[in-house]
């Protein structure tokens, strides 16, 4: 029986449920207000604070004025914090904004039921006493892959859709099934079938990916090279981009298994 769902989505990437990412929750996601927001927000400020510009039309914000509250009455963090230039300040609220997008996780089609618990270790029960369930993201509670594999290129020192566009040459040896720009707008996400003609795992993949793309030495304007090398890991998390920033999308075999 063919499914409508390749790959599960999870609401944050902290505690909430991986669920079956149909198309139609994909689109309601990347169209999704709070998330074109958020995504924007972040980019202007990374702009702003890179070219010295004016920064009270975010300072000014109460849900910036909030968050700085939040991160005060944090007992250790909260010392550094008061430290902080503005600038600095609104960079990591920046980057808060990211880490509570929606996000997928292309490697994975289904996780395993387990029962919620407390910070103690009790199990949490519904209203009925029965224990509350949940599909949680981890690679121990993995029960089938998707034969996808997501690959990071962010921070690139060019423009992002220079690198897809190497994708698309003659002899390139995967099929792209997503494309699409990072929250940042300076990195490239993509999402690619496994080739069962090259073998090897996830990683082995990405890496050739990587190296067929030239990107294994290319440094960031971070400083740092930019392949994330945590996507070799297939329940890695990746957040929700705006739909205006997909640069390929195969729907077809994207979504149906």
């Amino acid at each position: 029986m063919n499914k409508n769902w390749r790959f599960v989505w999870q609401e944050n990437l902290f505690w909430a449920s991986c669920e079956p990412c149909t198309s139609a929750v994909f689109y309601s996601l990347v169209r999704n207000a709070q998330v074109n927001w958020s995504v924007c927000t972040r980019r202007d400020i990374i702009k702003a604070v890179r070219e010295g510009m004016p920064l009270d039309r975010w300072t000014r914000l109460s849900d910036y004025q909030k968050w700085c509250y939040r991160q005060l009455a944090k007992p250790r963090a909260g010392k550094e914090f008061v430290l902080k230039p503005e600038p600095l300040r609104l960079l990591q609220w920046a980057n808060d904004l990211k880490t509570w997008l929606p996000g997928f996780i292309f490697g994975v089609e289904e996780f395993g039921l387990v029962a919620r618990t407390d910070k103690n270790g009790n199990l949490r029960l519904d209203p009925e006493g029965n224990p509350m369930m949940y599909r949680r993201r981890s690679q121990q509670n993995v029960v089938h892959l998707s034969g996808l594999f997501m690959s990071d290129y962010d921070h690139l020192p060019f423009d992002p859709k220079e690198l897809y566009e190497k994708t698309l040459g003659k002899g390139y040896p995967w099929m792209t099934r997503l494309a699409h720009l990072t929250s940042s707008g300076e990195g490239l996400r993509l999402v690619s079938e496994w080739n069962p003609e090259i073998g090897g795992n996830i990683a082995d993949q990405q890496y050739l990916q990587a190296q067929e793309l030239g990107m294994l030495n290319v440094i960031g304007t971070t400083g740092k090279h930019v392949t994330d090398n945590s996507c070799v890991n297939c329940d890695k998390f990746s957040f929700c981009p705006r739909e205006e920033d997909i640069l390929f999308i195969d729907e077809d075999k994207l979504f149906n298994f």
